[in-house]
């Protein structure tokens, strides 16, 4: 009885604090939303912020594209052994790249690079008081740190996917040429065979919300640090944590919707 007690106990907590937590993130996101109106403070820092997230994650979703496309052309060779045509390892490698791994796994990986260097940025920030200093200075906080981070994510996370799945594709194409015997045309024919417009936009669409998943997270829990040193280090691992769940529910939500 006692057992049973304290489990209901423990659920009726976590869910109060569940949904304190997404009050205080949409009090947040429509404080953010009212600071878009204030482009004089944040259309200047939008490029500088677009570099970081975007241009300087490139080589990291470059690194993660080679190796899956290598594995998903050996992968697909081995299962198509003596029953499927060997070109399918094109489509396989095209499809799977770009509507799935390729946005799923650079999110997640994104997700601990650019979520945590929210975070923390903004964190130590606010334990040193520096965003009080902003708005002692009558500096909106939302514009100049939350909203160029949040725009620069949902514009560059699709720059950085399409880059992926482009070497991806290429990789599990030079992979196929040297460890599986097929020739060009084989492989650019199972490109081809399944190839919808479709997928690009699907590819773009999902990379797009997981960038302002991500950035999103990584600002709130960062403007919601307290506790000197230990409470941005919690904000930080809430942030990847809570960032890696939202891409993996919203790349279901996408599937079950446009699929």
């Amino acid at each position: 009885m006692r057992f049973l007690l304290d489990s209901t106990a423990g659920v009726g907590r976590f869910a109060t604090d569940a949904a304190g937590g997404f009050g205080r993130f949409g009090a947040f996101a429509a404080r953010a939303g009212r600071s878009l109106s204030d482009t004089g403070t944040w259309l200047r820092l939008l490029v500088e912020q677009m570099t970081r997230i975007g241009v300087d994650s490139i080589p990291i979703g470059v690194f993660i594209a080679v190796f899956t496309g290598m594995v998903l052309a050996l992968q697909a060779s081995y299962t198509f052994t003596g029953a499927v045509p060997l070109y399918f390892v094109g489509a396989l490698v095209q499809k799977t790249m770009i509507m799935e791994l390729g946005p799923v796994l650079v999110g997640l990986a994104l997700a601990g690079r650019i979520g945590a260097n929210i975070a923390a940025e903004l964190g130590t920030m606010r334990v040193t008081e520096q965003i009080d200093a902003l708005e002692t200075l009558a500096y909106n906080p939302y514009a100049y740190l939350v909203v160029p981070r949040v725009i620069a994510g949902t514009l560059m996370f699709p720059v950085v996917v399409a880059f992926a799945d482009a070497t991806g594709i290429i990789a599990g194409w030079i992979t196929a040429l040297n460890l599986l015997d097929m020739t060009s045309t084989e492989f650019i024919k199972g490109l081809r065979l399944f190839f919808e417009p479709f997928d690009v936009r699907f590819s773009m669409l999902k990379a797009s919300s997981f960038g302002f998943a991500v950035t999103a997270i990584g600002c709130y829990f960062g403007f919601h640090t307290r506790g000197g040193a230990e409470g941005v280090g919690r904000a930080t691992t809430s942030a990847v944590v809570i960032s890696s769940m939202v891409i993996l529910v919203l790349d279901a939500f996408w599937a079950a919707a446009l699929l």
